[in-house]
């Protein structure tokens, strides 16, 4: 039977998974409708605005559907009455020209059109590059092809709601925690024996390498937040992503002190060239350490990829399990370095990073202290939520009041004309 990393297994299942292949589907079906729909309402004999928009529109996500939707609908709109104006008071010259693309620009960024800045002055030259009398008929034109695109784009991701790209940033996440996890249990074995330079400069070059990894991976968690936001077919939307994003940050400041461990250990090879690095007894507690760090950073990989309402406490049990067994391990290669150290005093200060930065791995992985950062983040995200909604109810009390003050001025002047009649 072949295994589950078989290349054709990897081509079948991709589908499913790679969010390029779906936007590719969507993005050309929307794209179709909306030319066909821009055929019937349109003027223009080839309206390819509504499908250009729709392929810019649609993404794989309803949210960045919805967002995008409105920077372009935003930039176009700004273009078309800019240039409007524009094209009434003078023709296209070149110093209108430039004038024109000067303040589209400029419009663009005072309306968040954000990457669709450069739409404004595209639409912008294109009405002002038509005569005075089809100004009116391509500015509408353009802007019914833009709505067009938009509406058609966002209402095909409302009617088939793009998946849910949790999948993909769970596994992200526990690939990034495979690779650490690979480098402790690459340290354990390099602090047995005699570890040349070489071998330790290798491994700091696979700990710098994780600097990458986690963007890719926050690239991958930033999809799946997108996904989780006004998406019907979540519920606690809002938990899931601060459970991965809290998780990511947790695991990026780990990464960031395992890269400071591997540097110690190569400081360490260089100074002991032609000798091991440790006692064979300190040797073997510094491998058992490594090891036990590694299930710990496994374990919080899976505590925070999986569901609230599948296995969570399982997972949390066998964090807990492999963080007292680190502490265990490490307070007994504490007590076996310090011996070590009052008979060869050489590099202590090595021996007392390396346990400084298993101590930041570990506090940074506690149970608790994940805890706490996990409410504090969903308190803070709540209060922003509630003093968003505050300013939401305000505004709808001050239109409460103004509606009914003018409703008190239209009684007084019924009552005013019926006494002067």
């Amino acid at each position: 039977m072949r295994e589950v990393t078989d290349p054709l297994l990897k081509l079948v299942r991709r589908p499913h998974h790679e969010p390029v292949v779906a936007q590719t589907a969507r993005s050309t079906i929307a794209a179709v409708i909306s030319y066909v729909v821009a055929l019937q309402l349109s003027s223009e004999p080839a309206p390819l605005t509504a499908p250009l928009t729709a392929l810019l529109v649609t993404q794989v996500t309803l949210f960045t559907t919805l967002r995008t939707g409105v920077r372009r609908v935003n930039a176009v709109v700004a273009g078309v009455l800019l240039s409007s104006g524009f094209s009434a008071l003078v023709g296209l010259t070149w110093w209108s020209l430039g004038l024109v693309i000067l303040a589209a620009l400029i419009v663009g960024r005072f309306v968040k059109a954000g990457e669709f800045v450069p739409e404004t002055a595209i639409s912008a030259m294109l009405v002002l590059g038509v005569t005075q009398s089809q100004v009116a008929s391509m500015a509408w034109d353009r802007v019914l092809e833009t709505l067009i695109g938009a509406i058609v784009g966002l209402a095909f991701n409302v009617l088939f709601v793009p998946p849910v790209w949790v999948q993909p940033a769970g596994d992200a996440v526990l690939d990034l925690a495979g690779r650490m996890r690979s480098l402790l249990s690459g340290l354990g074995d390099d602090v047995r024996g005699h570890t040349p330079v070489s071998r330790a400069a290798e491994r700091l070059h696979q700990a710098r390498r994780l600097d990458h990894d986690i963007v890719e991976v926050d690239v991958e968690l930033r999809r799946a937040e997108d996904s989780l936001r006004l998406n019907p077919r979540v519920r606690e939307g809002l938990l899931s992503r601060v459970v991965m994003r809290t998780g990511l940050d947790t695991l990026e400041i780990c990464a960031v002190v395992l890269r400071t461990t591997c540097r110690t250990v190569t400081d360490l090879a260089k100074k002991r060239t032609s000798e091991p690095l440790f006692r064979d007894d300190i040797a073997e507690g510094m491998h058992g350490l490594f090891v036990e760090m590694a299930r710990a950073v496994e374990a919080f990989a899976e505590l925070i990829t999986t569901p609230v309402s599948s296995n969570a406490e399982e997972a949390e049990a066998q964090l807990v399990r492999s963080l007292e067994a680190s502490r265990t391990r490490r307070d007994t290669v504490a007590f076996q370095l310090l011996d070590n150290v009052r008979s060869h005093p050489r590099q202590w200060q090595l021996h007392g990073a390396l346990l400084a930065e298993a101590d930041r791995i570990l506090d940074e992985l506690d149970v608790e202290k994940r805890s706490e950062r996990l409410w504090e983040e969903l308190d803070r995200q709540s209060r922003e939520r509630r003093e968003k909604n505050r300013f939401l109810k305000g505004l709808r009390q001050l239109r409460r009041r103004e509606r009914s003050h003018r409703e008190e001025k239209d009684e007084e002047r019924e009552l005013e004309w019926e006494e002067e009649r």
